[in-house]
């Protein structure tokens, strides 16, 4: 997959959670810093399916000190992009 696109903005935290992201799940084919933040992390290029959901919840629990629910309603909102869900990190986070 190769682009002649400049690198997308992120903010600082978006870059953190990308490059967790990449990290936790072994995402060898994009580096963090080419994630869009406004593109879905489901369902879109990345190609991330429940699994990867799992594990981005428990890697951002160890990395961030909050638990991410299953059973909370808004869990479509908060995954919805890089973006959606390092705001919910930066809402919540302990560490």
């Amino acid at each position: 997959m190769t682009t002649n696109v400049s690198p997308v903005s992120q903010t600082p935290a978006e870059r953190e959670l990308a490059e967790l992201l990449v990290e936790s799940l072994n995402i060898d084919w994009i580096s963090a810093a080419d994630i869009d933040p406004q593109a879905p992390l489901f369902g879109g290029d990345l190609g991330l399916d429940s699994i990867d959901a799992l594990e981005l919840a428990l890697a951002v629990s160890k990395r961030y000190g909050f638990q991410l629910r299953s059973d909370n309603p808004d869990n479509k909102r908060i995954f919805g992009s890089l973006g959606a869900l390092a705001e919910h990190i930066e809402r919540n986070r302990t560490n």
